[in-house]
């Protein structure tokens, strides 16, 4: 699991959020979440105020702030299991040639419905409260029941600002859940990557062989991201940026500002580019690693009692570097049956 985010971490990123520019600072998960969520709020609030006064302008219903806020929330909750729907719908095969778009292609790993659900509900709880907020400016009454849909609603807020943090703390260069990896891969090893995925016990190794452009990078990202929003302290460095590391004693000398966390105390860290691949000869072999590695007698310990995912260039000698990286691993003190690999065909 590694560290845990504490109430002191998220007042300070809120205070990092709310305090200052984001032309000068830039714009972060957590801000991004915010202003998500504001947004939500809003589109509840104006158009529950524009229909209230079109109503009462030009019908003669009565109690027109409740079928505003009732018709405003309901169109969102339509809007919102759409979208949530949506992208099941659009992946499905279809099983008639007249009912359906036949030939869609199916996930390669199914997405965390209850995850994108409970993100769903959190959205239309926004929305609701918005309208809510609506009828309450117009209609001025007992405000019992705003005042739970507000409380009810920091609950997933808790829930969904920490996972923003840890995200964007194992600093990822792009976003991708594993459900969006639609690149060719065998059975056995689809199956490799979910049981390290889903491992309860840590210290597990992935080794992804792969050429240029078959989603190695995007693969290696995407398990690591499912394991960031399961709020495991995840941490994504570059074979290069790796290497200029493992002398220092403490990594956190090399950050300008304060992380939550390095790839020191990572409990799992995702490193890219270790080798190109291909026709280029590799830049660094397991034992040249090695060597870096005990640069610092730390390393060694420190990469051996966490998970790792390695990601590496293809080769023709597939079984030969395989094995030379998993030699490497052992070496260190990783069990055998600790180490996995997923190789990834090359693209036609």
């Amino acid at each position: 699991m590694g560290k845990i985010i504490t109430g002191r971490d998220v007042l300070r990123q809120l205070k990092a959020d709310l305090i200052g520019k984001d032309s000068h600072r830039g714009v972060t998960f957590t801000y991004s979440w915010l202003a998500n969520q504001l947004g939500h709020y809003t589109l509840g609030f104006i158009p529950t105020l524009f229909l209230y006064a079109i109503l009462r302008s030009c019908t003669d219903l009565e109690k027109p702030a409740t079928w505003a806020a009732l018709g405003i929330a309901g169109l969102w909750f339509g809007f919102e299991i759409y979208n949530f729907l949506g992208p099941l719908l659009s992946k499905r095969v279809s099983r008639a040639k007249r009912l359906f778009v036949p030939g869609r292609s199916k996930y390669v790993f199914q997405p965390d419905w209850l995850n994108i659900a409970y993100d769903t509900a959190t959205d239309v709880g926004f929305f609701w409260l918005g309208a809510y907020s609506a009828y309450l400016y117009v209609t001025p009454s007992a405000c019992a029941v705003y005042l739970w849909l507000f409380l009810l609603l920091l609950v997933p807020c808790r829930h969904w600002y920490i996972t923003k943090m840890y995200l964007q703390a194992a600093q990822y260069p792009f976003q991708c859940r594993l459900s969006q990896w639609a690149f060719p891969i065998s059975e056995a090893d689809r199956q490799t990557v979910l049981s390290f995925l889903n491992a309860k016990r840590s210290h597990k190794h992935l080794l992804i062989f792969g050429g240029r452009g078959n989603g190695k990078t995007s693969l290696g990202i995407g398990i690591a991201t499912e394991r960031s929003i399961r709020h495991d302290t995840c941490f994504y460095t570059t074979g290069m940026k790796l290497y200029s590391m493992f002398p220092e004693r403490n990594s956190k000398s090399l950050h300008h500002n304060k992380p939550l966390w390095t790839w020191r105390q990572a409990s799992l860290l995702v490193i890219d580019d270790i080798n190109p691949g291909g026709l280029i000869e590799d830049l660094i072999t397991p034992v040249q690693f090695l060597q870096l590695l005990r640069a610092n007698p730390n390393n060694l310990k420190t990469l051996a009692d966490k998970d790792v995912i390695w990601i590496l260039g293809q080769d023709d000698q597939h079984t030969v570097v395989n094995q030379k990286w998993a030699d490497m691993l052992h070496e260190i003190g990783v069990d055998k049956k600790d180490i996995h690999s997923v190789r990834l065909p090359l693209k036609a």
